[in-house]
């Protein structure tokens, strides 16, 4: 089983609000903009384009960094049931990791947070490839020692995790937070395309029991 970061892992409310602060925007303008952006299917990246055009994420992160403001995360961040689910799927024998679109630094506070926990953690500035790329799926699957078949491909986007781990040959499982589940959770390929959709990820254990005892 592997697991996106960003909402499915960790609840990004309040790393997205530094942008907004960053941006010099009242928080709740920019959160209005960014689902308007995310309901109109476009790349969340352009919100700040809005706001600033020409804004380039990767040099703003640098001067955030620079200015004693970098993206951060910690364990505050993390939803609720992240690590409970983790202790029964690890009881549950599976073998976990964690693979998402997320930066070299985000790797690093990635490893100290869960390198006792999960088998791999893998990045997209790790490989050189982003979701929703196909390469990054091909990296995921030549990570984890299983047939690609075998794996679990846990995230809250129908556009970046599931459409593209399915498409790679990989079972996945919708879980229904932040904002762009919350957005896609009643169209088509949210309903038809997960093998199956949680709640939280305390679903998971439980869920994947059913779903190998109904393969064998």
């Amino acid at each position: 089983m592997v697991f996106d970061v960003g909402e499915c892992l960790v609840d990004e409310t309040r790393e997205y609000g530094t942008w907004a602060d960053w941006l010099g925007v009242p928080r709740h303008t920019f959160h209005a903009m960014f689902g308007a952006v995310i309901a109109q299917g476009r790349d969340y990246r352009e919100t700040f384009q809005e706001f600033r055009p020409g804004f380039d994420l990767y040099e703003e992160r640098e001067k955030r960094a620079a200015a004693g403001q970098p993206e951060s995360f910690e364990e505050e961040d993390l939803y609720e049931d992240v690590r409970p689910a983790l202790r029964q799927l690890r009881a549950d024998g599976l073998w976990l990791g964690i693979a998402g679109n997320q930066t070299v630094r985000a790797g690093g506070i990635l490893r100290a947070l869960f390198s006792d926990d999960v088998d791999l953690i893998g990045t997209s500035d790790d490989w050189g490839a982003s979701k929703p790329d196909p390469e990054f799926f091909k990296r995921v699957a030549e990570a984890v020692p299983f047939m690609v078949g075998e794996i679990l491909y846990v995230g809250d986007r129908c556009d970046n995790d599931i459409r593209p781990a399915g498409q790679a040959g990989m079972h996945t499982a919708l879980v229904h937070r932040g904002p762009w589940a919350t957005i896609q959770w009643n169209r088509t390929e949210a309903l038809e395309l997960p093998t199956f959709r949680v709640e939280g990820l305390l679903e998971l254990s439980e869920r994947v029991r059913e779903f190998n005892a109904s393969a064998r």
